[in-house]
């Protein structure tokens, strides 16, 4: 007889499995990205890398989020699992710095789908009550890839080949594909789809110029008929989301204060949370001169602090309320990136760690936070859509994140060069020997080179703090009851 009920600790399991497979990514592409450049060269495409995935991841998720609550959250998901699986396979055989970018952007379209509609199955199946624990649950899963993501990448890295850090995400996409098909069982009423094609290639247009714009930080000879076609882009696509009956961004759900804050807050944290994943293994690396063993586990503290928050963060909400337990977590997020801003290369791997760490307290306290609120605010028809919306401006966040601070750094480090007289010909392009085991360099070199990354790095984190002092701002804006 066919089994028609669905098996929630099964289901849990199998969600839990597909948000390991996408945190694990994180962690891991973080921590073997120096060694990467080291192979294939080309450390002015550096931010690329993840500029490229995360531009796709964001420009996908809300179209998921539609089509799950069209067609239901099981087939989606598998489409966009099956994706990222080919994306990762075709990563790992890249051969040149391009290659690898044209492959994220495979993996970025997949990667839309993982993250908010698994958190949406989750939100279908157990009730208001059990949501606030469950999610924590699910935020356990970063603490769990981050205790063997960046600890199984060192060891790829050093052992096997970097390679792998892509090809690790292909069993555990199939076994949670598996899980999910025998064990979730949905009773979706299918309506005819109604996507906004036109919204989504307006708004890509114009992410993506912007984006550009923001890593090349005026070194392209198009700046100005770039900028043009962004702001263009973006009137254009204000204007249609205001008359088509199928918006990509479901604005009416903005009017509440509490969501609007916490989407807006998220896109904050998401250029925090891509500015310390992304460059702190190059600060442990190139400037530590650590291994990448010791890079992953500075960004290890940061995701084992993230569920510990998370899982109080349920209880939180039930006893001193949603603007309390936010404000914690975003006085938690402040303190964390004025941590960064005091980091020097004498002070070591540790406090890079005990900085990570507590910056993972705030995120998780404030996403947890967030994730339940919005979805005891809507109905199944929307939830797919109001989750995705939220997780949709933490992609932004990571996507501007990536190019802005990725342009900060090219700048600074182009800017610090050309201003040393032991420079010679050194370029940006000279850090992937940094990066590469500094064989290469006489000591000279070395010197100017970890210097010039030492103070880059130092303004990409000023930058960081700013954004923490600003969600901190925002979460201050919520009213008492809400």
């Amino acid at each position: 007889m066919k089994q028609t009920t669905t098996k929630r600790p099964l289901v849990l399991a199998a969600v839990m499995l597909a948000m390991f497979m996408g945190a694990i990514e994180a962690t891991i592409v973080a921590t073997a990205m120096p060694d990467i450049v080291a192979d294939l060269g080309g450390f002015s495409l550096y931010s690329w890398v993840f500029s490229a995935y995360l531009l796709m991841n964001a420009a996908t998720v809300l179209i998921y989020g539609k089509l799950s609550d069209i067609f239901g959250r099981r087939p989606v998901l598998f489409a966009g699992i099956g994706i990222f699986l080919a994306g990762s396979i075709l990563c790992g055989l890249a051969g040149s710095m391009e290659q690898m970018i044209a492959f994220r952007f495979i993996q970025g379209i997949g990667a839309g789908a993982v993250m908010p509609i698994a958190t949406t199955i989750v939100g279908d199946i157990y009730t208001k009550e059990e949501r606030g624990k469950v999610q924590g649950y699910l935020s356990s899963v970063w603490g769990i890839s981050a205790v063997t993501g960046p600890a199984l990448g060192g060891l790829l890295v050093e052992y096997v080949s970097w390679r792998w850090v892509f090809w690790i995400n292909v069993p555990l996409g199939i076994i949670s594909i598996l899980m999910l098909l025998f064990f979730l069982h949905e009773k979706v009423e299918k309506k005819k789809p109604n996507i906004d094609y036109i919204g989504t290639l307006l708004f890509l247009i114009s992410i993506s110029t912007f984006m550009y714009l923001l890593v090349e930080a005026g070194k392209t000879a198009y700046t100005v008929p770039l900028l043009i076609i962004g702001i263009v882009s973006l009137i254009l696509f204000a204007l249609h989301e205001q008359r088509t009956p199928s918006p990509i961004i479901p604005f009416h759900l903005w009017k509440v204060r509490p969501i609007l804050i916490a989407n807006l807050v998220s896109f904050t944290t998401g250029i925090i949370l891509i500015g310390i994943s992304t460059f702190l293994p190059t600060y442990v690396q190139g400037v530590m001169g650590k291994n990448a063993t010791v890079a992953g586990f500075t960004l290890t503290a940061m995701s084992i602090g993230w569920p510990i928050a998370s899982s109080l963060s349920g209880r939180l909400l039930q006893s001193i309320g949603y603007r309390t337990t936010t404000l914690i977590g975003g006085a938690a997020l402040l303190a964390g990136g004025f941590m960064f801003t005091l980091m020097k290369p004498d002070l070591g791997p540790w406090w890079a760690a005990a900085s990570s760490f507590v910056v993972g307290i705030g995120m998780g306290l404030t996403s947890t936070a967030f994730i339940v609120s919005i979805q005891n605010a809507v109905g199944w028809n929307e939830r797919g859509a109001a989750t995705a919306s939220n997780m949709f401006m933490r992609n932004i966040g990571n996507t501007v994140g990536a190019a802005l601070l990725g342009g900060v750094l090219n700048s600074r480090l182009s800017a610090y060069l050309k201003g040393s007289d032991d420079a010679g010909g050194l370029t940006i392009n000279s850090v992937n020997e940094l990066l590469g085991g500094q064989a290469d360099l006489n000591k000279t070199a070395q010197s100017v080179l970890s210097e010039a990354l030492t103070s880059s790095l130092h303004t990409v984190y000023i930058v960081v703090f700013l954004f923490a002092a600003a969600s901190f701002v925002l979460l201050l804006l919520l009213k008492k009851g809400e």
